[in-house]
């Protein structure tokens, strides 16, 4: 009797024990122990919207603040003259030779204009040396909030709230009262030295020709406007509080006028009306943030990429939400420098916006992968507008280098008007589709979106001499950086895979439809294509022209992923080129790689079953390209030979290709089959995954132990054909299942 009350009481201890106390799952996040100091290394928080940085400067702690809707969309008066055609540029290339005249319509004037450009917002500070030192600095993934924490005792939590798109603090502890400032952006020059020192001078602010915004403060309320180019115009409002002597509450808000994305009502409104108390925000923003962690989750026996994995999702969700713009090139986070954003924190689609999408799927988070076809969709019409202006046809091709609005910029001219970028580009729609089974989807966005793209391409090609489509001009991203060699007269593997996907994807759809003339003639349109070029190194650049040097876009392999028109499932001969192409690639030298090269790597290695190599290629994008708070830098921070390149500028891409490539490794059903755990490492003993998705809207879950799988769950979400490779017996089994069916596979 005594031994049972012992019992009990413990258990009512356990239970009385703080949530936190009790939590025995591992730490997903950052820990410092002091503050960071450079921009890119900060603390990130995000919804979307709204983007901040948590980080030191001068002394001062700072919440970098930025919108994603923020931009300046000036038009670009070299696009309306009238050699602005893909005529002209196949004139100049392959009649004169010469590209100096594209060069200077096209790729010059984005030296000569820093617009259009994202621009920034500016940033809270607080004077925080009477603190003394900071003991820790932690950002906690699955609640998304960021605590710092004093010697002295003084606490700090901040925010950004995922359901109202405001952003909160509170200090506590406070030694002394604590002020509030808001520094805004620097738009004309006043002569100061951070203006003089500023390089390069095609970044500065000032080069934009604004007027520099109105500030207007009352008791604890500080209101910023700002007007931007044209239309578009923003405001920053923040209220503070000291509910207590030694406490301090704030919170802010970001809106924009002019853009697609707008609120009816300025920031000052909404904080009056909208804005909630701090625990009341909290207990909201938690709530969103459980819901989103429910939907996925993964264990490891490799720590690191387990880490990277929480660190890369978290980043998904705090950056690409429903009603807001997609993940640019440095989504919510802004380059807090006093300049405008590398390459204009613009939409790059030779790569960019696609790996920023690839691990949505899978991860169970297609809320927030639609986003970017609600883009997409977005700048449907001004992307037929391009293609009818610029290449001279009717149909769909959206400019690569992009603005908010889906608009040309310009830049490297065979990249920035690449003739093939929609056909990337239409894989979201098809995925999005495949991976949801949602066919109201499919028969209003998907096939209407990927029909258009496949019609451009009927339309802006022409026949060789053995009656074998072709493009005028083609081009294979960044190969041969911005010369006349970056153009080639005949199709590169680059083009042709994304021509290809595209009539294979909008004969499917067509036929998913009921609609069997249009998909005939999708397939008519796909036979008249020639097949992928290759030579003894694999799948090659263009018609006998191999990769001949290292090379950071695997542009070439396009076909094999993230396509899968090639795959080592369609016998010997196909897994022997596959391999070939990725170890000349490898073969070549890593010297002239970038970070996302390791990731895309990795993708491509667990495809073929290589998990060792995948999460090789992994370990080195987490160590040497990464910074402390995770973001993707680009260049080799270690300087230990994985790169040439040692520079810092940061983009998102790498880091979601990352997180894709760990999915990879776990769960596979771009063949239409479903394979669990496909690609481990040999050494891994244990790992397992729930409610990651696969093709067909399948849920699944698997436990993998003592280096066997030890149980599987599937969750038919839609009902449909389920092919699954049963990993106890080595065969594919094929059931047909009902909406809310629960197919479980044991050893």
């Amino acid at each position: 009797m005594k031994r049972q009350f012992l019992m009990l009481l413990l258990i009512g201890v356990l239970l009385a024990l703080p949530l936190q106390a009790r939590h025995t799952e591992p730490f997903h996040g950052l820990k410092f122990d002091a503050l960071p100091t450079l921009w890119d290394e900060a603390i990130p928080l995000g919804n979307g919207i709204i983007g901040n940085l948590i980080w030191e400067k001068e002394g001062r702690l700072r919440i970098a603040l930025d919108r994603a809707d923020l931009w300046d969309l000036r038009p670009v008066k070299e696009f309306e003259s009238p050699d602005y055609s893909y005529q002209f540029v196949c004139d100049q290339v392959i009649n004169k030779k010469d590209v100096s005249k594209v060069q200077a319509l096209i790729d010059d004037r984005s030296r000569k204009d820093c617009a259009p450009t994202k621009i920034p917002v500016g940033a809270i500070e607080f004077p925080i040396s009477q603190l003394g030192k900071v003991k820790a600095v932690q950002l906690d993934v699955q609640t998304a909030v960021c605590t710092i924490t004093w010697e002295c005792g003084a606490t700090a939590s901040f925010f950004t709230d995922a359901v109202s798109g405001m952003g909160y603090f509170r200090f506590t502890n406070l030694p002394e009262a604590l002020s509030v400032e808001l520094e805004t952006p620097r738009y004309e020059d006043n002569g100061s030295e951070v203006q003089k020192v500023v390089a390069p001078r095609t970044h500065l602010l000032t080069r934009l020709g604004y007027k520099n915004g109105k500030i207007t403060r009352r008791d604890n309320q500080i209101v910023y406007r700002q007007k931007a180019y044209g239309k578009v115009a923003y405001e920053v409002a923040l209220q503070w509080d000291t509910p207590q002597p030694d406490v301090l509450e704030g919170k802010y808000c970001i809106t924009t006028q002019g853009t697609w994305y707008s609120e009816k009502e300025q920031a000052s409104e909404l904080l009056k009306t909208s804005a909630k108390d701090f625990d009341t925000a909290l207990a909201g923003h938690l709530d969103w943030w459980k819901a989103y962690w429910e939907k996925s989750r993964i264990d490891l026996p490799d720590k690191t990429l387990e880490h990277q994995w929480y660190m890369e999702m978290y980043k998904f969700g705090a950056a690409s939400r429903k009603n807001a713009p997609p993940i640019c090139l440095q989504a919510v986070w802004t380059a807090d420098n006093g300049q405008t954003p590398p390459w204009r924190g613009d939409f790059h689609s030779d790569l960019n916006t696609q790996l920023s999408y690839w691990p949505g799927y899978v991860a169970n988070h297609l809320e927030e992968s639609e986003v970017f076809t609600d883009w997409l969709w977005k700048i449907k019409e001004n992307g037929e507008a391009f293609t009818r202006r610029f290449f001279g046809v009717e149909g769909l091709n959206i400019p690569c280098i992009a603005t908010l609005e889906g608009k040309a910029i310009g830049g490297w001219s065979p990249y920035s008007h690449q003739p093939t970028t929609s056909g990337w580009l239409a894989q979201s729609f098809y995925l999005q589709w495949k991976y949801s089974a949602d066919r109201t989807f499919l028969e209003e966005r998907a096939y209407p979106w990927v029909k258009e793209v496949a019609r451009y391409f009927e339309n802006v090609s022409v026949k060789d001499k053995n009656g074998k489509r072709k493009l005028p001009l083609s081009t294979s991203p960044e190969i041969n950086d911005n010369t006349l060699q970056a153009w080639f007269t005949q199709t590169t593997n680059y083009d042709l895979a994304n021509i290809r996907f595209t009539y294979t994807a909008a004969a499917e759809m067509a036929a998913a439809l009921g609609l069997a003339e249009e998909a005939d003639h999708w397939k008519q349109q796909l036979e008249e294509w020639p097949a992928f070029a290759t030579d003894t190194t694999g799948l090659t650049i263009a018609p006998n022209y191999p990769l001949s040097e290292s090379h950071r876009h695997f542009s070439h392999m396009l076909a094999f992923h993230p396509f899968g028109l090639l795959d080592v499932s369609q016998g010997t001969e196909t897994e022997r080129l596959i391999k070939r192409s990725i170890h000349h690639a490898e073969e070549m030298g890593t010297s002239l790689w970038v970070g996302y090269s390791y990731a895309w790597l990795a993708n491509m290695k667990a495809r073929v079953a290589d998990g060792d190599g995948a999460a090789r290629a992994l370990h080195i994008f987490i160590k040497a390209f990464c910074a402390p708070n995770s973001f993707h830098l680009n260049g080799d921070q270690l300087k230990k030979g994985y790169s040439s390149f040692d520079y810092r500028p940061f983009t998102l891409e790498g880091n979601f290709a990352c997180a894709s490539a760990i999915q990879e490794m776990l769960l596979q059903s771009h063949t239409g089959v479903i394979r669990i755990f496909p690609a481990l490492p040999e050494s891994w003993e244990q790992a397992s995954f729930h409610g990651l998705r696969a093709r067909g809207a399948f849920i699944i879950d698997a436990d993998y132990d003592g280096g066997r799988v030890q149980k599987v769950v599937i969750r038919s979400e839609k009902g449909g054909t389920l092919k699954v490779l049963n990993p106890f017996t080595g065969k594919v089994e094929e059931r047909s299942t009902q909406p809310g069916d629960i197919i479980e596979l044991n050893g």
